[in-house]
């Protein structure tokens, strides 16, 4: 049995680190945005798990916006943290920063992801709340209400 207690922001955070090689180049000698998605996924998926302590799977990446580009040899530091939680799902925010020789970064990506705990039948399974502990934590969570209303409106007007 799962426990749903509340967790702290904390208790789920991760961070990845990756250094931009040939592999993950495009024509122009920039990351592949493709490459910075599946590294962002990645994480998201590790802390949704954590948060959840369970399985879970990608339900939606909400928001990707590039602001500057990643180079050859580059070193990539993302952290992701649960910003919001309802019933089985969880919004995670990945930023991404390139990191130069002096240890200075630069934020170079935000993204926010929907991810779903699924059980061991692969359903939706419950998710436990999300304990807010300061400003920042519950600025952010009353951000990531709005964005949950538009991706609700985006599917009505899909269908």
């Amino acid at each position: 049995m799962r426990n749903l207690e509340p967790k702290r922001v904390e208790d789920s955070m991760a961070e990845e680190i990756q250094m931009v090689l040939a592999q993950h180049l495009n024509g122009y000698d920039r990351l592949f945005g493709g490459q910075l998605v599946a590294w962002i996924d990645i994480l998201a998926g590790v802390v949704a798990r954590r948060h959840a302590g369970c399985n879970v799977t990608t339900a939606c990446i909400d928001n990707l916006r590039f602001r500057k580009a990643a180079h050859a040899n580059d070193i990539i530091v993302m952290k992701g943290r649960v910003t919001h939680t309802g019933r089985t799902s969880m919004e995670i925010r990945v930023d991404t920063y390139v990191e130069d020789i002096s240890g200075l970064k630069e934020q170079i990506n935000t993204a926010y992801l929907v991810m779903v705990a699924l059980d061991e039948n692969e359903r939706p399974a419950p998710v436990p709340p999300l304990l807010l502990e300061n400003e920042e934590q519950k600025i952010l969570w009353e951000a990531a209400e709005k964005r949950q209303e538009l991706r609700k409106q985006r599917r009505i007007e899909q269908f």
